[in-house]
């Protein structure tokens, strides 16, 4: 006869673990899926709102939009005006660089989504673009052009609401189009603000340069007046 034995019998939620595990894995997936659902939908939705006015204007915006054309003739225009314009252009197109960086070479291959399919959906061929060959997430037109509204409307607050616009007429531009779905653009969008962030805080000025003459004890004014005299 064997004897009873005093092991404790092992805890149920380690039996449960993976169980649980293995449910909010499939709960992710299934939001995800929704999620993309919706994006779909709303993709379906544009393309089967007939827009026979709209459809040319949009189609040659987006055409517009294609290599940031929109954001570099307006930096040209702001390079024209005063010392602060001009910085606000030089900001825009910085914050270009960085969106079309992040959105083309990181994005884009990370999470390397299919474009819509226009024939499917039954987009009007009035509306029409050359289908991109890269991915589709995120848009990195909407990218671009909300960078450099961002970054301008900083430095130059009167263009803010203008170019924030415009940048969104952009947007739904490459929907209306057929070339993106919605939840790309709202990723470019969120991605152009971020590098807008970043072009800015790179070019400002160190700590402590704006102190330099505090801290000898001379005045700015004063400096430049013994500069000049020398």
């Amino acid at each position: 006869m064997t004897e009873p034995t005093d092991a404790a019998p092992e805890p149920a939620q380690d039996a449960d673990g993976p169980r649980r595990e293995r449910e909010r894995e499939l709960a992710g997936g299934t939001v995800l899926g929704e999620l993309r659902a919706m994006d779909g939908a709303l993709y379906a939705a544009v393309a089967a709102t007939s827009t026979p006015t709209l459809d040319r204007a949009l189609r040659r915006l987006s055409r517009a939009a294609d290599h940031s054309k929109i954001s570099f003739g307006v930096a040209t225009v702001l390079a024209l005006g005063g010392a602060r314009a001009r910085r606000a252009a030089l900001a825009g197109l910085g914050a270009v660089a960085v969106a079309s960086a992040s959105a083309n070479l990181l994005a884009k291959r990370l999470v390397r989504r299919a474009r819509p399919d226009r024939e499917a959906a039954r987009v009007t061929v009035g509306r029409l673009v050359p289908m991109p060959t890269s991915d589709s997430f995120p848009s990195g037109h909407t990218a671009s052009a909300v960078a450099f509204a961002t970054a301008v409307g900083v430095v130059l607050p009167a263009t803010a609401v203008p170019l924030g616009a415009l940048a969104g007429a952009v947007g739904y531009a490459r929907v209306h189009t057929g070339v993106h779905y919605p939840g790309d653009v709202a990723a470019g969008a969120v991605l152009g603000i971020a590098s807008a962030a970043a072009a800015l805080a790179a070019a400002a000025p160190a700590p402590g340069v704006r102190s330099v003459y505090a801290a000898a004890g001379t005045p700015p004014s004063a400096a430049r007046g013994v500069k000049r005299r020398g």
